[in-house]
């Protein structure tokens, strides 16, 4: 296990588990290095289907009337494409040769995806990155038995809204976090 060390008073706790070694190699639990490491791999162009952006925004307010403000953890603008809004998902959950997202039901989660439908309605691309956070599975799927909901409004904001999946997993290195290979998703 991996723990850091926090001095700032404003914190309820002073140390975070960061990650957890499980015999298969490091799982990363702290789902706030997970954006870093995404946002870095784009600017990159580790990541192909979001390669070739110039301008990379974070935690940027996207806006629909008659819901709440929401934010998305990048913008992409200035690229090969249409202006795209990436929200990243962690994963850590592996059932047999399966990742899995959610890890429990999350109404916040399916906000996330109606929302990137409506980036994808108003012209923009709208992308669900799920970031793998461990180094076994195969392939990425979304947890049907733990939230069926969410497994539904995924399928459906893909086929019918035009909303992008990429899975990729993060790589640990000592004290180090890349994004590795892509993993094949199945809906």
């Amino acid at each position: 296990m991996q723990l850091s060390h926090s001095d700032n008073p404003r914190r309820k706790l002073e140390w975070t588990l960061e990650r957890v070694e499980m015999g298969g190699g490091w799982i990363g639990v702290h789902t706030g290095r997970t954006n870093p490491v995404i946002e870095e791999a784009v600017r990159a162009g580790l990541i192909d289907s979001l390669a070739g952006y110039a301008r990379v925004e974070r935690e940027r307010v996207f806006e629909v009337p008659g819901e709440p403000r929401s934010r998305f953890d990048l913008f992409l603008a200035q690229g090969p494409r249409a202006d795209a809004w990436v929200e990243v998902k962690n994963v850590t959950l592996l059932e047999g040769a399966s990742l899995l997202f959610p890890d429990a039901v999350t109404e916040r989660g399916r906000k996330h995806l109606r929302m990137l439908a409506e980036a994808c309605r108003r012209g923009y691309r709208g992308v669900m990155v799920y970031a793998i956070n461990r180094p076994e599975g195969t392939v990425f799927s979304p947890a049907e038995q733990i939230d069926p909901n969410y497994a539904e409004t995924l399928r459906r904001v893909v086929a019918e809204a035009g909303v992008e999946l990429v899975a990729v997993r993060i790589a640990h290195g000592v004290q180090s976090m890349s994004v590795a290979e892509a993993v094949p998703i199945v809906l």
